[in-house]
């Protein structure tokens, strides 16, 4: 089953399914609308860090990529909590302490996997070129760019091309799917905190947050000991990015809301000026393929809310999914049908999870009952390791598919409260019992 494949989209998925394409024999051709982002300079204010975890280092050790990934990595064993007054606290994400999450850039990812992708003999990469028409039953393509219009066909076409996927506009116009999209009224804005003295100015082994009810601001360490913070506010109201356009406003409202940070800040108004508002949403569709000869695959299938840091692991994460029904099928629309099939339910399930975790990180980790409730989960890990296993860890720690680990917390958590049932019936009928003695 060796055959030319088109993949639109030279992001962090479709890069490693080029990889993974053509250490299976394929051609790929690997299309992307942008300049080489190798060469070209980085979009002001939309790198966002990502947060590298065992999904995704799952999928990169598969095919040896691991320890390239890693270089420019930093471990992060928990989150910095800071309040608006006093000292930050820090919350372990593991039970021991010592699993992490891992802090990269966003380019430098891209890039390290664009380098992998190219330095196959079956991938050709072509930039500049825009997807303006798609035949998905005959898999021909159009591209628009900076010269001439450029036609092109493949025996399979992936859509890797993100949230606001071409591929997938195409198969919608053509009736060949449903999609919602489902925007919060949030936006996010990047800042930056750059070293003090040469050093980190906060602590490079956390992802630090700000939680404020209705808005937050967390901090990922870079390799060059900066941190690249994103604000996560409304989008409208009297607490909002629209709320704040002049310095004098800017300032006062940083001062009062997120005092340590400001002063680390040097630039902290000018970047809040220049940088734009992103946006944040859930990109839900059905099918995700079409006939066996186009697919669409990770942002671009299922894009989520970065509130669990979990959107590039689980774009890793299909491409392994996909490799295994390769191995399965012995047809390209076998593979594609079994891989929808196997998958959906996964990336629906840990959309639902990414909203739960904003309101829990923009609400409640700076609450004493949220760290009481970290507190005993911990314990319970430590008494019945293997037995009891925190949602955070399974889905950040291990690659138990995520309507599993749904699953299994919701059984954890029934086992405790009729543990927790009967510890209370025999305490209470033990107190029944002394009373009715003391009365004798």
């Amino acid at each position: 089953m060796t055959d030319d494949v088109a993949v639109v989209g030279a992001g962090l998925t479709g890069c490693l399914l080029a990889y993974y394409l053509a250490r299976r024999g394929h051609r790929v051709d690997l299309y992307e609308r942008r300049p080489d982002p190798r060469t070209a300079d980085a979009e002001r204010g939309r790198s966002i860090n990502l947060a590298i975890s065992e999904r995704g280092l799952d999928a990169l050790r598969r095919v040896g990529l691991e320890h390239r990934v890693m270089a420019d990595a930093l471990p992060m064993r928990g989150r910095m909590v800071h309040p608006p007054t006093g000292t930050p606290v820090l919350q372990p994400y593991s039970a021991d302490g010592t699993r992490a999450i891992n802090s990269i850039s966003r380019g430098a990812l891209n890039n390290t996997l664009l380098d992998a992708a190219t330095s196959e003999a079956g991938v050709t990469v072509h930039f500049e070129h825009r997807l303006t028409e798609l035949d998905t039953g005959k898999g021909a393509l159009t591209f628009a760019t900076p010269h001439d219009e450029v036609h092109a066909e493949a025996r399979v076409v992936f859509g890797a091309d993100g949230a606001g996927s071409a591929v997938r506009g195409h198969m919608l116009a053509q009736e060949e799917l449903d999609e919602s999209l489902d925007f919060l009224d949030y936006g996010y804005k990047e800042l930056t905190v750059p070293p003090v003295d040469g050093e980190f100015a906060l602590d490079p082994g956390a992802l630090h947050i700000w939680p404020r009810g209705s808005a937050m601001m967390i901090a990922l360490p870079n390799p060059d000991r900066s941190f690249t913070c994103t604000l996560f506010w409304p989008t409208g109201g009297t607490a909002s990015f629209a709320s704040l356009s002049s310095p004098a406003a800017i300032e006062r409202h940083f001062r009062t809301h997120y005092p340590d940070l400001f002063p680390l800040a040097p630039t902290l108004v000018d970047d809040y000026l220049a940088n734009p508002v992103g946006l944040l949403g859930t990109v839900r569709c059905t099918p995700w393929q079409a006939g066996g000869s186009v697919c669409l695959i990770g942002d671009a299938a299922h894009a989520i809310v970065p509130f669990y840091g979990q959107g590039a692991n689980c774009g890793f994460e299909d491409v392994v999914v996909l490799d295994r029904c390769l191995d399965e099928a012995d047809s390209w629309q076998g593979a594609l049908e079994l891989f929808d099939a196997r998958r959906k339910v996964h990336a629906d399930t840990i959309a639902d999870m990414a909203l739960d975790n904003f309101v829990e990180m923009r609400d409640k980790v700076a609450s004493p009952m949220f760290r009481a409730t970290k507190a005993v989960e911990h314990t319970l890990e430590r008494l019945l390791p293997g037995r009891y296993v925190s949602r955070y860890e399974l889905v950040s720690f291990s690659t138990v598919p995520y309507a599993d680990v749904r699953r299994r917390v919701a059984a954890q958590q029934r086992a405790l409260g009729g543990a927790f049932a009967l510890l209370t019936g025999g305490i209470a009928a033990a107190t029944a019992r002394l009373s009715r003695r003391n009365r004798l």
